[in-house]
């Protein structure tokens, strides 16, 4: 049996054994006696065993949770009156102001921090003390008062002392109403930080999603009353025009969302990411000028309320102050970072009835600007909507056409498949001769006719329906190459380029799944290339590393596709086990001498790693010349050759060493270079 001490004791109530531990490491230095108990049951009867003077209650218990232990200590006499601490990682207010009403006098928010428990025990252990010396001073007041007068006769000579006492002890009594004043007004500054917590964003202490709600509820109603004042009703099929004749003001909400944080977090760690947010926060309170509202909304969300506007000009004009605001470089924690945000854009003018809707409305506009290529706004408009809705039909429509295809299992593809192949050859471009393809999914949709990659790829990504259809490609593309290996056994080795998703990449069986396609097709793996976006590269686990070391050793060559339009580091290079670097078509549309210069030192960097170097979308001699000068030794592109279906390549691979090599070799360049 534990013996309680003179010093105050208390009771930690924790399911977790660690939390425990640092209570008790924080409060046995500071002179306390503790006792502990790891369910609600235990602390039941720990209360009532040794009567502590205070108790730490964790909310989230197994069991009797934190609020029911609560209730029951309240509804026992013997423990009525210990003061009950709630110690949580729940910030949300309901869940506070709960505690409150079983009983609660205060919550400590986990993790915890040494001086803000210790003071908190302290504050309430002092209440309770000045609450039992000030009823103690109460009855034994009344005891002296009822012995005075019934002794007043007899002890007469002894008045002027006895009101001495009472004089006394009135004092006493004020100096301890004093005390328990002071205290009172403590715990209504706490329960205002409390308050004020449940608002705001921890990090940037700016407006969390719970208060930006607020206020946007607010505005919505002070729209719709105006409009409804100005004679008219705000509706999602008005023109902007029609209300603006109304005298109307606006109001416009601005979804902001970081572009690339999470390679920040990743690769140089949280506390940079929270010095980055806290800047970019910084930033964005300085376009509003005071003039708006500003939340985060967790992670690298941000919101704006703007009010009173008169044109969406106004809201343009501040998500371009934004992105002019942010492309300057950021200092976190010693790092040097730039970044850019995608902002999404809606107005009053859509005629919202209530938040949720104009914050979805918001975050669609967002994740247009998005698919825009990153670092640009875009105002949500009912055409931009209805994309939206479209694109909904797409991933429908998508599901159907992927059924269909994968009910009709047969050796060549199904006649009513919607799905074929299409090919662009892969040329040498010192020797033009013939080194690959790449194998490109075409959609042909009985209604829509042929939907462009752009359009159901990225709906296909999203969905995880890339998996099947990347599937179902990579075997079409396996067999194709088969077919020609057979047809033309005596042309120089060539390959089949095939994209794989970064979301293949990610399942499980990969390995075993690439494995069974090139055994039901009779593939070798020499056969094959595999092409990975340098964005996928940039989430690659040591599993993914391993994944693609594992195609490597079957004779699967790797290659990255689109490289320069991500963010990966150049040194990590030389951990990928990559064959190949091709090089993405916006460098070679733009071979001026800034893009030039980025080829070039591409190409080289290349051939430092022992890789070869493919450029795509290779369209006009002279990029074609540029390209060779610079030593890059494959391309493809429509200048030679745009993707055709397997039979229209027949007489390509019957004819075309003497085709390529007589379109290049008839160059001057050709001449220096072949």
């Amino acid at each position: 049996m534990v013996e309680l001490t003179n010093r105050d004791s208390i009771l930690i109530v924790d399911d977790n054994p660690t939390n425990r531990k640092i209570l008790f490491k924080l409060l046995d230095k500071s002179d306390f006696h503790i006792v502990e108990a790891c369910d609600g049951m235990m602390a039941l009867e720990l209360a009532l065993q040794y009567t502590p003077d205070i108790i730490l209650l964790d909310v989230m218990m197994p069991g009797m949770d934190g609020f029911e232990t609560c209730n029951r200590l309240k509804a026992a006499k013997a423990t009525q009156d210990i003061p009950i601490i709630f110690t949580t990682s729940l910030s949300d207010t309901d869940s506070k102001v709960k505690g409150l009403s079983l009983g609660a006098v205060d919550y400590i928010t986990k993790p915890f921090q040494k001086d803000e428990v210790i003071s908190r025990i302290r504050l309430h252990l002092k209440l309770r003390s000045l609450n039992k010396d000030l009823q103690q001073q109460n009855e034994l007041l009344v005891r002296e008062i009822t012995a005075r007068l019934e002794a007043e006769s007899e002890l007469h000579q002894l008045n002027q002392d006895l009101e001495e006492r009472v004089k006394q002890r009135t004092l006493e009594l004020t100096r301890a109403l004093q005390e328990l004043q002071t205290a009172q007004e403590e715990l209504l500054t706490r329960e205002q930080q409390l308050e004020y917590d449940a608002l705001h964003d921890a990090l940037t202490n700016l407006p969390n999603r719970t208060g930006f709600m607020k206020h946007l509820e607010r505005a919505i109603g002070l729209y719709e009353t105006q409009a409804a004042r100005n004679g008219s009703t705000p509706c999602l099929n008005a023109s902007r025009l029609e209300l603006a004749a109304t005298n109307s003001t606006l109001f416009a909400l601005l979804f902001i969302d970081l572009d690339r944080f999470k390679v920040v977090n990743d690769s140089l760690g949280h506390l940079v990411g929270d010095d980055l947010l806290k800047g970019v926060a910084s930033r964005l309170q300085a376009c509003l000028h005071g003039n708006g509202t500003i939340a985060r909304f967790g992670g690298d969300e941000f919101m704006i309320l703007l009010e009173d506007l008169h044109s969406e000009r106004e809201a343009i004009a501040m998500a371009q102050r934004i992105q002019e605001q942010l492309r300057h470089p950021f200092i976190a924690n010693g790092y040097e970072l730039f970044t850019e945000a995608s902002i999404g854009i809606t107005l009053s003018t859509m005629g919202y009835r209530s938040a949720i809707d104009a914050l979805r409305d918001a975050d669609m506009a967002m994740y247009q600007a998005k698919q825009s290529g990153r670092g640009c706004y875009r105002i949500l408009t009912r055409d931009r909507k209805e994309q939206a809705v479209d694109r909904m039909h797409i991933e429908n429509e998508l599901r159907s056409a992927l059924q269909l295809l994968y009910n009709n299992k047969i050796e060549t593809r199904p006649p009513h498949s919607e799905f074929f192949l299409e090919y662009q050859p892969i040329i040498c471009l010192p020797t033009g001769q013939l080194r690959g393809f790449e194998a490109l999914v075409r959609w042909n949709h009985p209604k829509r006719g042929r939907i462009s990659p752009s359009r159901f790829i990225p709906v296909a990504e999203e969905t995880g329906l890339i998996n099947p259809l990347g599937w179902w490609l990579l075997e079409e593309a396996c067999r194709q190459i088969g077919v020609w290996r057979q047809q033309f056994p005596k042309l120089s080795p060539f390959v089949m380029n095939v994209n794989v998703s970064a979301v293949q990449l990610k399942q499980i069986d990969f390995i075993e799944k690439v494995d069974s396609i090139l055994k039901h097709t009779h593939c070798p793996g020499t056969w094959l290339k595999l092409e990975i976006t340098e964005s996928c590269l940039l989430e690659t686990s040591d599993r993914d590393v391993e994944i693609l070391k594992q195609l490597q050793k079957k004779g699967i060559r790797l290659c990255i596709d689109d490289f320069g339009t991500g963010y990966s580091s150049l040194s990590r290079l030389h951990e990928f086990p990559i064959d190949t670097l091709k090089i993405d078509r916006s460098f070679v549309k733009r071979l001026d001498r800034e893009r030039s210069e980025v080829v070039y030192t591409i190409i080289k960097l290349a051939h430092s790693l022992g890789m070869d170097v493919v450029a795509e979308g290779v369209e006009t001699l002279e990029q074609l010349e540029k390209l060779r000068l610079f030593g890059c030794e494959l391309g493809q592109g429509f200048l030679l050759s745009e993707p055709l279906v397997g039979s229209a390549l027949i007489p390509l691979l019957v004819i075309q060493d003497a085709r390529f090599k007589a379109r290049y070799h008839s160059e001057p360049s050709g001449q220096s270079t072949g």
